[in-house]
């Protein structure tokens, strides 16, 4: 496994964001698919390349490898995972409404993003840069938002366990959990499900709690706008459309 170079304050790799690592919420992970091959990850107990000494299981074949993100390899039709795998596009300069899903989620970014995270455990909104090749994991009902730092459309790729985006819980939003808990008035934190929902993450919601970290979200948007793309960035962004030129026929 390679050596990467890491930043002595924080032991992150140095082709990590500034702010991976210890500074993410509590279940949330950080990838980087890096152009090499290798793929870093952080999480808050720091930063790691994954190996095949512990992380990566036999793929088919000696010498290849694979890394479940999303079910496991015991996954069957009387076993299965029940996720959902999408295409998206951003717009430029844009932002999602913040929300919360009733499943665990995994986003892949293709460009110059950043997702605003509740810190539940800290009381505080985390914003986390995402260059190309980065995927994040966001854990079930956890309160984010995902924006497109670029002024060009940003493709991404995301699952979710659980639910599609017709599905009610797919996204939740502070308005969306302030009707819930007024559904329950006889229930000081609103912790019911409302409308007979028996999904675990939903039922065990508090949407007092959840509508007021999403409003924390959306006042941060406001506040602080959308993070610009740096000198840097863009450079890299324009060489990487070169090389996309370079290797594509046309």
């Amino acid at each position: 496994m390679a050596i990467r170079p890491v930043r002595a304050q924080d032991g992150t790799p140095d082709d990590m964001p500034d702010r991976a690592g210890k500074d993410l919420p509590a279940g949330v992970e950080l990838y980087h698919l890096r152009p090499d091959g290798g793929i870093l990850l952080a999480d808050r107990e720091g930063s790691r390349e994954l190996g095949p000494e512990r992380e990566f299981l036999r793929f088919i074949d000696d010498g290849q490898f694979a890394h479940y993100l999303v079910g496991d390899a015991a996954t069957s039709p009387e076993r299965p995972s029940n996720a959902t795998v999408k295409l998206g596009v951003v717009g430029p300069r844009s932002a999602f409404t913040p929300h919360a899903h009733g499943g665990e989620h995994f986003v892949l970014s293709l460009g110059h993003a950043a997702c605003g995270l509740y810190d539940g455990v800290r009381g505080r909104v985390t914003d986390v840069p995402l260059a190309p090749g980065m995927l994040i994991r966001i854990p079930e009902m956890m309160p984010h938002s995902f924006a497109n730092r670029g002024d060009s459309p940003l493709t991404i790729l995301a699952a979710n366990t659980g639910y599609g985006i017709d599905h009610e819980d797919y996204a939740i939003t502070a308005a969306e959990a302030e009707r819930r808990a007024q559904e329950s008035p006889g229930d000081p934190g609103g912790v019911r499900a409302a409308g007979g929902r028996t999904a675990l993450a939903t039922a065990l919601t508090d949407y007092r709690a959840l509508a007021a970290e999403l409003r924390d979200i959306e006042r941060a948007q406001r506040v602080h706008g959308i993070a610009a793309t740096t000198v840097r960035e863009r450079l890299a962004a324009r060489l990487r459309r070169v090389a996309a030129a370079l290797e594509v026929s046309r």
